[in-house]
């Protein structure tokens, strides 16, 4: 074993396992682009170049390697959400963070589905984040409703709507940008206030914590695959 293999860096691996880890995330999202995040772990680890027991010391589990291969998209939404509630013109905040989420669902395929299962409440921790982010969009939705931006019928829970419509979209059609784009613009448009006309039906119960994470998957009940 080579000298530099030996030295750990800050996080407290070695170079060669760093390595590892690297080619076990492009891997993963690589291969939960093509299958989704269900795919078996075997195949990623078949991509990576890496042993099963080797993708298993790095993620001992399937949420682990997920939450891992899309923390960066994750960290880009709440910095977005963060944005957007700090910005003094609510509706371009609030145009900014759906604009934002969806373009990460349409140019990282594997994404709509990590992104969803980053919502169910399996730790504390988990439970935390995610009402803190329900009350950030919450405030977002008032403020832009009170600067009469955003149409006054708006319940947050459309933004899930919205967001699974979109996913829809770009599972069927992954390499088409333009249709994507002109879904997000119609989309906003609708949510403008003088858009508003006649009364809506009451709005969904989805949210999501209770949204399949796959195709044919019914909520709470991912398939276990190695």
């Amino acid at each position: 074993m080579g000298e530099s293999s030996r030295i750990a860096g800050t996080d407290g691996l070695r170079a060669d396992a760093r390595r590892n880890r690297g080619r076990i995330l492009v891997a993963a999202r690589a291969v939960f682009a093509e299958q989704g995040i269900d795919a078996p772990m075997a195949a990623v680890a078949r991509r990576a170049g890496v042993g099963v027991a080797t993708l298993y010391r790095r993620f001992p589990t399937r949420d682990a390697l997920v939450r891992a291969a899309f923390a960066q998209q994750m960290e880009i939404c709440a910095r977005t959400l963060t944005e957007a509630l700090a910005d003094p013109d609510p509706w371009r905040g609030f145009r900014r963070l759906v604009e934002k989420i969806c373009e990460l669902q349409r140019e990282e395929r594997g994404f709509p589905a990590a992104f969803v299962a980053a919502f169910p409440d399996r730790t504390a921790q988990d439970a935390r984040v995610r009402e803190q982010a329900e009350r950030d969009f919450t405030v977002l939705v008032r403020r832009a409703q009170a600067a009469g931006a955003l149409r006054a019928d708006f319940h947050p829970s459309d933004l899930t709507v919205a967001l699974l419509s979109h996913c829809g979209l770009v599972t069927a059609l992954p390499h088409d940008r333009s249709a994507s784009r002109r879904l997000v613009a119609y989309l906003l448009q609708s949510f403008r206030a003088e858009a508003a006309h006649g009364v809506l039906p009451p709005p969904s119960a989805l949210s999501l914590r209770s949204l399949p994470l796959a195709a044919g998957a019914s909520p709470g009940q991912r398939p276990s695959r190695i």
